[in-house]
Formats: C-alpha cells, sequence, structure tokens
C-alpha cells in the first residue's frame, strides 16, 4: 500500500461479523396520523450512492452514482433541470438554491449552477463529505482531513487547512455545517469552528477520545448529519456516543453513549437518534437525559430520523417509513414503498418530507 492510500484508507465497521436477528413482524399499525403522498420524481436508475438532500428555496437536487445530477421544485416535483456528468459521484450533493457541488470518484470537484458545468478542479484526496455551497463559496472536507475554501464563481482556492495525526477515516458523511459567521466540521472526534475567510481555528471541542491499541479500533470520527439548534450544534460519533456543544462559545456541554452509524435531527428541546440495532431515542437537548426509548423497529437496518411537528420519520432498508410520535416514540403509521432501501435520509419540505429510494424515486409526501 502506498502512503498516500494508507493515510486515505476507509474502514466502515459493520460490527462483530456475528448474523443479525431477525425484526419481529410488525403486524397491522393502526394509523393515527395520515399521509399524503404529493409527487414523485424519478431518476430512471437505481442509487447506490448515500447522499445529503436539501430543500433549497423551493428546489431539491440529487444524484445518481453514475453522475446524473436532477434539480425538482419541492412543491411538485417538476424537473427544472438535468445533468449527466461523464463521472462517477463519490459525495454529494452541496447547493445553495443557485450552485450545487459534488466530488467524484477520481478526486475531481464539479460544481454546476443551471444545469451546466461552471468551474471544476482537481483534489488532493478523496471525499465522502457532501461540500458546502455557503456565502459564495464551495468548502470541502478531504479524507486526509484537510479542509479547502473555493471562490464559487471562479474556483479559485482561497485557503487550505491540513490536519495530521489520524491515519483512518471513515468512509461515511462527516460534518461540514454553517453557523453564524462560522464554519464547523468534524476532526476525528472534535467539532471544530473555522474563520469561513481565512481557515483560522477559532475554536476545538472533543466529543470522543480514541480508544485501543492499534489504529482500527482508535478510530473515532462524527458522523453527518449533525442538528443544529440556536446555539447548540449536536453530533453523533460513529458507534460510540452523540453530544452537544454550544457553538458560539466552543463549550462542551454533554455526551452520552450511543451505539450508531447514522446522523441525528431535534428541535430545540429532543434530539432523535437511531441505533446501530434499530433501537430509537429520544434525548434531552439541554442535559443529555433519556426522555424515551423504543424497541418497535428493533433489528431493522433505519435511516437517520427526521424530526417534524406532527411525527418522527424514519426509513429502513425493506422500503419501509416509519412515522413515530415524538412524544413517547409510539408508531403512528408505516408507508410501504416497493424500494428495496433508501439512499438517503428523510428531509423536510412543506408540511412534509421527501426521501429517496435505492431504485432512484424521489418520493415527497404531506403529514395533514
Amino acid at each position: 500500500m502506498t502512503q498516500l492510500a494508507f493515510w486515505i484508507a476507509v474502514v466502515l465497521l459493520v460490527g462483530c461479523g456475528l448474523p443479525r436477528p431477525q425484526p419481529n413482524e410488525l403486524g397491522p399499525v393502526k394509523v393515527t396520523q395520515e399521509v399524503q403522498q404529493l409527487w414523485t420524481a424519478n431518476l430512471g436508475r437505481s442509487v447506490n450512492l448515500l447522499q445529503m438532500i436539501a430543500n433549497v428555496n423551493g428546489k431539491i437536487a440529487f444524484a445518481s452514482d453514475s453522475g446524473l445530477v436532477t434539480v425538482v421544485d419541492s412543491s411538485t416535483g417538476k424537473e427544472l433541470n438535468r445533468t449527466q456528468l461523464p463521472v462517477k459521484i463519490n459525495a454529494a450533493m452541496g447547493f445553495d438554491g443557485k450552485r450545487l457541488a459534488l466530488v467524484s470518484q477520481n478526486n475531481e470537484l464539479i460544481v454546476l449552477e443551471d444545469g451546466a458545468v461552471k468551474w471544476r478542479t482537481n483534489l488532493e484526496a478523496q471525499a465522502y463529505t457532501a461540500p458546502l455551497v455557503a456565502g459564495e463559496r464551495v468548502f470541502v472536507l478531504l479524507a486526509n482531513r484537510t479542509i479547502q475554501s473555493f471562490d464559487g464563481t471562479t474556483g479559485r482556492v482561497l485557503w487550505t487547512q491540513k490536519r495530521t495525526g489520524e491515519t483512518l477515516v471513515l468512509q461515511q458523511q462527516g460534518v461540514l455545517l454553517p453557523f453564524q459567521n462560522t464554519l464547523v466540521t468534524g476532526f476525528s472526534g472534535r467539532l471544530a469552528a473555522l474563520n469561513p475567510d481565512t481557515g483560522v481555528s477559532l475554536w476545538e471541542t472533543t466529543l470522543a477520545v480514541p480508544r485501543g491499541i492499534n489504529d482500527l479500533e482508535r478510530l473515532v470520527d462524527l458522523v453527518g448529519r449533525a442538528s443544529r439548534q440556536g446555539d447548540t450544534i449536536c453530533a453523533r460519533v460513529f458507534q460510540a456516543q452523540v453530544g452537544c456543544v454550544n457553538a458560539r462559545r466552543g463549550e462542551f456541554l454533554w455526551a452520552r453513549p450511543s451505539v450508531g452509524v447514522q446522523g441525528i435531527n431535534g428541535n430545540a428541546d429532543v434530539l432523535f437518534t437511531t441505533e446501530s440495532n434499530g433501537v430509537v431515542l429520544a434525548w434531552d437537548r439541554k442535559n443529555g437525559e433519556r426522555i424515551w426509548d423504543t424497541d418497535r423497529l428493533k433489528y431493522r437496518n433505519l435511516t437517520a430520523p427526521l424530526f417534524t411537528p406532527k411525527a418522527i420519520v424514519i426509513g429502513d432498508n425493506g422500503g419501509n417509513i416509519y412515522l413515530l410520535s415524538p412524544k413517547d416514540g409510539s408508531l403512528l403509521n408505516r408507508i410501504q414503498t416497493k424500494s428495496d432501501g433508501f439512499a438517503s435520509a428523510p428531509t423536510s419540505i412543506d408540511n412534509g418530507f421527501v426521501i429517496l429510494t435505492a431504485s432512484g424515486n424521489l418520493l415527497a409526501y404531506r403529514l395533514p
């Protein structure tokens, strides 16, 4: 293995290798929260690429691994533009409603505008985290712990910050998001804030520390998506714990053991997580105390949760969408799609949510 290949080596832990127990049958579900399907947008091909989907200025962007990028109207599902790139995609999708950024499997950052490639540039390493498009700039977190900032119009490199020390990284979406006038990202088990104009570090707060005797055992990484509410940013440490930081002061608030691989979501009071064994938990956002948990979906491979005022929305690898009560985790409804799973977590739209299936359908639902 070359030095560079070792530096960007990727590990995704999948447990101890024992067969996963079969989930219990749910049986008939008493519907207490109605769901109405609004529209479907179809890529026309299957999707293996797990991606971040955002609803920005009434537009939603999504893609296939084979390079087909589509933007639709979030109210109607009407296609606004479609672009077939001659590359396979590794990390997607950064989107501000105008510019769209992704990273190809050959380490190329590509920025589109109105369905056309505006600029592209080669990166020094792979990227597994969706670029962030904000403030007329594009920010990229690379697998060698480097962060780069690019001018959104020209693609000119504005600054680069390099980190050293960790030889292994997680092949999964990391943390990269804006907070007021700072850029917040994850470095190993630390949440860090950078000056977006210069890349200078403003603060770093540890959520988890490496343990073990070898690189694999000592691997810790923050997993996207993170949950930001007010001055608080909460994030999952892969297969270890969840925790929260006051992002204005860079102050550690709390961390609790939580064995999971998916991002988190919540509101100003409660944080919701899905565990690796399918248990869903609610935590008090202020102090990390457990409010409730439910094993109704135990042993199902679940997506990250989405909080809405009417229900917590979660998908599984069997193509089911579950609505849980934010108050106690009780099952409110189940939607059975024709997909074998999902390529995104649920994402909010007005009075509802969208979710991208592994078969390439973007499904939009309303919660009346």
